[in-house]
Protein backbone atom coordinates (compact mmCIF):
# COMPACT_ATOMS: atom_id res chain seq x y z
CA UNK A 1 0.00 0.00 0.00
CA UNK A 2 1.28 3.48 -0.88
CA UNK A 3 2.91 5.53 1.83
CA UNK A 4 1.11 8.75 2.69
CA UNK A 5 3.57 10.87 4.66
CA UNK A 6 2.39 14.14 6.13
CA UNK A 7 4.01 17.39 5.06
CA UNK A 8 5.82 18.66 8.13
CA UNK A 9 6.64 22.22 9.00
CA UNK A 10 9.15 23.27 11.57
CA UNK A 11 7.74 25.74 14.08
CA UNK A 12 8.96 29.12 12.87
CA UNK A 13 11.74 27.39 10.95
CA UNK A 14 11.74 25.85 7.50
CA UNK A 15 9.26 23.81 5.57
CA UNK A 16 10.26 20.16 5.21
CA UNK A 17 11.22 19.98 1.55
CA UNK A 18 11.24 16.16 1.42
CA UNK A 19 7.73 16.00 2.86
CA UNK A 20 6.56 18.75 0.49
CA UNK A 21 7.89 16.85 -2.54
CA UNK A 22 6.36 13.60 -1.33
CA UNK A 23 2.93 15.05 -0.66
CA UNK A 24 2.86 17.03 -3.88
CA UNK A 25 3.57 13.97 -6.02
CA UNK A 26 1.15 11.81 -4.07
CA UNK A 27 -1.72 14.30 -4.36
CA UNK A 28 -1.10 14.84 -8.09
CA UNK A 29 -1.12 11.07 -8.67
CA UNK A 30 -4.28 10.62 -6.59
CA UNK A 31 -6.31 12.94 -8.80
CA UNK A 32 -5.71 10.85 -11.96
CA UNK A 33 -7.74 7.83 -13.02
CA UNK A 34 -6.47 5.13 -15.42
CA UNK A 35 -8.89 6.25 -18.11
CA UNK A 36 -7.56 9.81 -17.82
CA UNK A 37 -4.16 8.69 -19.11
CA UNK A 38 -5.19 5.95 -21.52
CA UNK A 39 -4.62 2.97 -19.24
CA UNK A 40 -7.14 0.13 -19.00
CA UNK A 41 -9.27 -0.03 -15.88
CA UNK A 42 -10.38 -3.59 -15.31
CA UNK A 43 -12.87 -2.63 -12.65
CA UNK A 44 -10.96 -4.20 -9.78
CA UNK A 45 -11.24 -2.54 -6.41
CA UNK A 46 -8.44 0.00 -6.01
CA UNK A 47 -7.12 0.37 -2.49
CA UNK A 48 -5.81 3.89 -3.13
CA UNK A 49 -7.36 6.80 -5.05
CA UNK A 50 -5.98 7.59 -8.46
CA UNK A 51 -3.11 5.88 -10.25
CA UNK A 52 -0.86 3.34 -8.60
CA UNK A 53 2.83 4.08 -8.37
CA UNK A 54 3.66 1.35 -10.87
CA UNK A 55 1.17 2.82 -13.36
CA UNK A 56 2.67 6.29 -13.02
CA UNK A 57 6.20 4.88 -13.36
CA UNK A 58 5.16 3.06 -16.53
CA UNK A 59 3.74 6.26 -18.03
CA UNK A 60 6.88 8.22 -17.13
CA UNK A 61 9.26 5.56 -18.43
CA UNK A 62 11.10 5.05 -15.13
CA UNK A 63 11.40 2.11 -12.79
CA UNK A 64 8.92 1.70 -9.96
CA UNK A 65 11.78 1.75 -7.45
CA UNK A 66 13.10 5.03 -8.89
CA UNK A 67 9.70 6.72 -8.80
CA UNK A 68 9.00 5.39 -5.30
CA UNK A 69 12.23 6.97 -4.01
CA UNK A 70 11.24 10.26 -5.58
CA UNK A 71 7.73 10.16 -4.10
CA UNK A 72 9.26 9.43 -0.71
CA UNK A 73 11.00 12.80 -0.99
CA UNK A 74 14.41 11.71 -2.28
CA UNK A 75 14.99 14.04 -5.22
CA UNK A 76 18.77 13.93 -5.16
CA UNK A 77 20.39 13.57 -8.58
CA UNK A 78 17.08 13.45 -10.43
CA UNK A 79 17.52 14.83 -13.94
CA UNK A 80 15.46 17.52 -15.60
CA UNK A 81 14.51 15.00 -18.28
CA UNK A 82 13.04 12.60 -15.72
CA UNK A 83 11.13 15.42 -14.05
CA UNK A 84 9.76 16.44 -17.45
CA UNK A 85 8.59 12.86 -18.07
CA UNK A 86 6.92 12.65 -14.66
CA UNK A 87 5.29 16.04 -15.17
CA UNK A 88 3.84 14.87 -18.49
CA UNK A 89 2.63 11.62 -16.95
CA UNK A 90 0.92 13.52 -14.14
CA UNK A 91 -0.61 16.02 -16.57
CA UNK A 92 0.92 18.91 -14.62
CA UNK A 93 0.24 22.51 -15.55
CA UNK A 94 3.18 24.82 -16.22
CA UNK A 95 2.91 26.20 -12.69
CA UNK A 96 2.82 22.68 -11.20
CA UNK A 97 5.78 21.62 -13.34
CA UNK A 98 7.80 24.59 -12.08
CA UNK A 99 6.80 23.78 -8.50
CA UNK A 100 7.92 20.16 -8.90
CA UNK A 101 11.28 21.34 -10.23
CA UNK A 102 11.75 23.74 -7.31
CA UNK A 103 11.02 20.98 -4.81
CA UNK A 104 13.17 18.30 -6.44
CA UNK A 105 16.07 20.45 -7.64
CA UNK A 106 16.16 23.48 -5.35
CA UNK A 107 18.20 26.50 -6.24
CA UNK A 108 20.54 27.84 -3.60
CA UNK A 109 19.33 31.20 -2.33
CA UNK A 110 21.38 33.46 -0.16
CA UNK A 111 19.53 33.91 3.09
CA UNK A 112 18.09 37.37 3.51
CA UNK A 113 17.66 39.03 6.90
CA UNK A 114 14.26 38.02 8.27
CA UNK A 115 13.47 41.58 9.38
CA UNK A 116 14.26 43.18 6.03
CA UNK A 117 11.25 45.04 4.66
CA UNK A 118 10.30 44.96 0.99
CA UNK A 119 10.83 48.37 -0.57
CA UNK A 120 8.78 49.86 -3.41
CA UNK A 121 10.55 52.12 -5.90
CA UNK A 122 9.65 55.78 -5.74
CA UNK A 123 8.73 55.93 -9.42
CA UNK A 124 6.31 53.05 -8.88
CA UNK A 125 4.65 54.95 -6.03
CA UNK A 126 4.24 57.89 -8.40
CA UNK A 127 2.69 55.59 -10.99
CA UNK A 128 0.14 54.38 -8.43
CA UNK A 129 -0.91 57.96 -7.77
CA UNK A 130 -1.48 58.61 -11.48
CA UNK A 131 -3.92 55.68 -11.63
CA UNK A 132 -6.57 57.76 -9.92
CA UNK A 133 -9.69 56.17 -11.45
CA UNK A 134 -8.95 52.47 -10.87
CA UNK A 135 -7.89 50.43 -7.81
CA UNK A 136 -4.21 49.47 -7.98
CA UNK A 137 -1.64 48.19 -5.53
CA UNK A 138 1.82 46.62 -5.35
CA UNK A 139 1.96 43.11 -3.95
CA UNK A 140 5.07 41.43 -2.63
CA UNK A 141 6.30 38.11 -1.34
CA UNK A 142 4.11 36.22 1.18
CA UNK A 143 1.03 37.94 -0.38
CA UNK A 144 2.02 41.21 1.31
CA UNK A 145 0.34 44.47 0.28
CA UNK A 146 3.20 46.97 -0.02
CA UNK A 147 1.67 50.11 -1.53
CA UNK A 148 -1.70 51.18 -2.92
CA UNK A 149 -3.59 54.11 -4.35
CA UNK A 150 -6.68 55.84 -2.87
CA UNK A 151 -9.04 53.89 -5.14
CA UNK A 152 -7.71 50.59 -3.79
CA UNK A 153 -8.41 51.85 -0.28
CA UNK A 154 -11.93 52.88 -1.32
CA UNK A 155 -12.68 49.44 -2.77
CA UNK A 156 -10.77 47.06 -0.49
CA UNK A 157 -10.49 49.03 2.75
CA UNK A 158 -8.05 51.46 4.31
CA UNK A 159 -4.97 49.29 4.70
CA UNK A 160 -3.23 52.30 6.23
CA UNK A 161 -5.22 51.66 9.42
CA UNK A 162 -3.57 48.25 9.82
CA UNK A 163 -0.19 47.43 11.29
CA UNK A 164 2.32 46.65 8.50
CA UNK A 165 2.40 42.93 9.31
CA UNK A 166 -1.39 42.77 8.90
CA UNK A 167 -1.27 44.19 5.37
CA UNK A 168 -1.21 40.71 3.96
CA UNK A 169 -3.85 39.07 1.78
CA UNK A 170 -3.57 35.69 3.49
CA UNK A 171 -4.15 37.16 6.95
CA UNK A 172 -6.96 39.42 5.72
CA UNK A 173 -8.87 36.74 3.84
CA UNK A 174 -8.56 33.98 6.43
CA UNK A 175 -8.59 35.97 9.67
CA UNK A 176 -10.61 39.13 8.97
CA UNK A 177 -14.41 38.60 8.68
CA UNK A 178 -14.83 41.83 6.67
CA UNK A 179 -13.09 40.21 3.69
CA UNK A 180 -15.28 37.14 3.82
CA UNK A 181 -18.20 39.55 3.28
CA UNK A 182 -16.38 41.59 0.61
CA UNK A 183 -15.53 38.71 -1.76
CA UNK A 184 -18.65 37.08 -3.21
CA UNK A 185 -16.60 34.03 -4.25
CA UNK A 186 -14.60 33.92 -1.01
CA UNK A 187 -13.53 30.28 -1.47
CA UNK A 188 -12.00 31.09 -4.87
CA UNK A 189 -10.04 34.02 -3.44
CA UNK A 190 -8.86 31.89 -0.51
CA UNK A 191 -7.80 29.08 -2.85
CA UNK A 192 -5.83 31.50 -5.05
CA UNK A 193 -3.92 32.85 -2.05
CA UNK A 194 -3.01 29.40 -0.74
CA UNK A 195 -1.88 28.33 -4.22
CA UNK A 196 0.37 31.40 -4.38
CA UNK A 197 1.88 30.67 -0.95
CA UNK A 198 2.50 27.06 -2.05
CA UNK A 199 4.42 28.32 -5.09
CA UNK A 200 6.53 30.58 -2.90
CA UNK A 201 7.12 27.79 -0.38
CA UNK A 202 8.57 25.70 -3.21
CA UNK A 203 10.93 28.54 -4.14
CA UNK A 204 11.85 29.61 -0.60
CA UNK A 205 11.33 26.68 1.80
CA UNK A 206 13.98 28.02 4.18
CA UNK A 207 12.37 31.44 4.56
CA UNK A 208 11.48 31.71 8.26
CA UNK A 209 8.89 34.44 7.75
CA UNK A 210 6.97 32.41 5.17
CA UNK A 211 7.10 29.35 7.41
CA UNK A 212 5.87 31.42 10.36
CA UNK A 213 2.97 32.78 8.29
CA UNK A 214 1.92 29.28 7.20
CA UNK A 215 2.19 28.09 10.80
CA UNK A 216 0.08 30.96 12.14
CA UNK A 217 -2.66 30.46 9.55
CA UNK A 218 -2.65 26.69 10.08
CA UNK A 219 -3.30 27.21 13.79
CA UNK A 220 -5.93 29.93 13.42
CA UNK A 221 -7.92 28.84 10.36
CA UNK A 222 -9.47 25.46 9.60
CA UNK A 223 -10.17 26.63 6.04
CA UNK A 224 -6.50 27.40 5.52
CA UNK A 225 -5.48 23.98 6.84
CA UNK A 226 -7.90 22.28 4.46
CA UNK A 227 -6.73 24.21 1.40
CA UNK A 228 -3.03 23.91 2.33
CA UNK A 229 -3.41 20.11 2.49
CA UNK A 230 -4.48 19.97 -1.17
CA UNK A 231 -0.97 21.02 -2.32
CA UNK A 232 -2.53 22.92 -5.23
CA UNK A 233 -0.35 25.49 -6.99
CA UNK A 234 -1.28 27.93 -9.74
CA UNK A 235 -0.41 31.31 -11.12
CA UNK A 236 -3.27 33.70 -11.78
CA UNK A 237 -2.13 36.78 -13.64
CA UNK A 238 -5.57 37.97 -14.67
CA UNK A 239 -9.24 37.28 -14.03
CA UNK A 240 -12.48 38.64 -12.63
CA UNK A 241 -13.47 39.36 -9.05
CA UNK A 242 -17.01 39.84 -7.77
CA UNK A 243 -17.24 42.09 -4.73
CA UNK A 244 -20.05 43.22 -2.45
CA UNK A 245 -19.09 46.75 -1.47
CA UNK A 246 -20.80 48.30 1.59
CA UNK A 247 -21.35 51.64 -0.18
CA UNK A 248 -21.96 50.94 -3.87
CA UNK A 249 -23.17 47.34 -3.79
CA UNK A 250 -22.08 44.61 -6.19
CA UNK A 251 -18.94 45.18 -8.25
CA UNK A 252 -17.59 43.08 -11.11
CA UNK A 253 -13.97 43.99 -11.69
CA UNK A 254 -11.38 42.58 -14.08
CA UNK A 255 -7.82 42.47 -12.83
CA UNK A 256 -4.41 42.24 -14.45
CA UNK A 257 -1.19 41.42 -12.61
CA UNK A 258 2.10 42.73 -13.97
CA UNK A 259 5.23 41.11 -12.45
CA UNK A 260 7.96 43.70 -11.92
CA UNK A 261 11.34 42.99 -13.52
CA UNK A 262 13.52 43.62 -10.46
CA UNK A 263 13.59 39.99 -9.31
CA UNK A 264 12.08 40.96 -5.95
CA UNK A 265 8.79 39.03 -6.30
CA UNK A 266 6.78 42.23 -6.56
CA UNK A 267 3.89 42.85 -8.92
CA UNK A 268 1.52 45.66 -9.88
CA UNK A 269 -2.14 44.61 -9.73
CA UNK A 270 -4.73 46.80 -11.41
CA UNK A 271 -8.52 46.40 -11.34
CA UNK A 272 -10.95 47.89 -13.85
CA UNK A 273 -14.60 47.63 -14.84
CA UNK A 274 -16.15 47.13 -18.26
CA UNK A 275 -16.78 50.56 -19.84
CA UNK A 276 -20.37 51.66 -19.48
CA UNK A 277 -21.19 49.02 -16.89
CA UNK A 278 -22.82 49.55 -13.50
CA UNK A 279 -19.47 48.67 -11.91
CA UNK A 280 -17.73 51.39 -13.93
CA UNK A 281 -20.28 53.91 -12.66
CA UNK A 282 -19.74 52.66 -9.11
CA UNK A 283 -15.98 53.18 -9.43
CA UNK A 284 -16.62 56.68 -10.77
CA UNK A 285 -18.73 57.43 -7.71
CA UNK A 286 -16.08 56.13 -5.34
CA UNK A 287 -13.44 58.23 -7.12
CA UNK A 288 -15.61 61.35 -6.81
CA UNK A 289 -16.11 60.78 -3.08
CA UNK A 290 -12.36 60.52 -2.52
CA UNK A 291 -11.26 59.87 1.04
CA UNK A 292 -14.89 60.08 2.17
CA UNK A 293 -15.54 56.72 0.50
CA UNK A 294 -13.27 55.01 2.98
CA UNK A 295 -14.32 57.03 5.99
CA UNK A 296 -17.99 56.39 5.24
CA UNK A 297 -17.79 52.86 6.44
CA UNK A 298 -15.31 50.76 4.46
CA UNK A 299 -12.28 50.77 6.73
CA UNK A 300 -10.22 47.64 7.16
CA UNK A 301 -10.68 46.57 10.79
CA UNK A 302 -7.88 44.75 12.53
CA UNK A 303 -7.97 40.96 12.23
Amino acid sequence: MDEQPDAVQGAGGALDRRAELSEFLRTRRARLKPEDVGLPDFGRHRRVPGLRREELAQLAGVSVAYYTRLEQGNGRNVSAEVLDSIARALRLTDAEHAHLTHLAKPKQHKKKPAARTQQVRGSLLQLLDTLDSVPAYVGGRYSDILAWNPMAAAVFGDWGELAPQERNWARLVFLNPAYRDLFVAWEEKASDIVALLRMQAGCYPDDPRLSALVGELSVKSAEFRRLWATHDVKEKGHGVKHLRHPLVGDLTLNFESFPLPDGNDQGLIVYHAEPGSASAEALRLLASWGADATRAGHSAPSA
